[in-house]
């Protein structure tokens, strides 16, 4: 298995990475290119958010057209970093079959207007409180294979 792991992109001016002061809106940001193709199952790191972040309805996925035939899929998930989740991760804890092969295209990753400005650790569906510490956002590739080389781009918009 394959994982690919986004760059991480902020200011030069940054001496380390914070998560700002509170309810100031936030994004993680991350962009992977695929070159190669993949298969179903492998997995992408897109970063890490604070499990307490509130995901606000302006988050966007998007990407290329990532295939010339099938119907690949992404899942995106919310994983425990340090062991902080009760249970299980959570690999479509936010976004259930994003639909990757239609090209140049985007979706918003809150599809249930119901559920904006829940905390991160809500949307993983075992949690009952905040595990504290971070969260991993991570995509799965699901459905079918990918078989042509593109991008994937995670806005992720909150706050804490």
């Amino acid at each position: 298995m394959t994982t690919f792991t986004a760059t991480e992109r902020r200011a030069h001016l940054l001496s380390t990475v914070s998560h700002g002061g509170a309810y100031t809106p936030k994004v993680l940001l991350s962009t992977v290119e695929i070159t190669v193709a993949t298969t179903v199952g492998r997995t992408i790191s897109f970063g890490r958010i604070p499990s307490n972040a509130r995901i606000l309805g302006t988050s966007r996925l998007y990407w290329d057209d990532l295939a010339t035939s099938g119907s690949p899929t992404l899942d995106l998930g919310l994983a425990a970093v340090n062991g902080n989740l009760a249970n299980a991760d959570d690999p479509n804890a936010l976004l259930d079959a994003g639909a990757i092969s239609a090209a140049a295209s985007d979706q918003l990753v809150v599809n249930d207007h119901s559920n904006l400005g829940l905390p991160a650790w809500d949307y993983v569906a075992s949690e009952t409180s905040d595990p504290g510490g971070s969260l991993e956002v991570y995509g799965s590739l699901v459905d079918a294979p990918i078989n042509k080389a593109g991008g994937i781009t995670l806005e992720l918009h909150y706050v804490v």
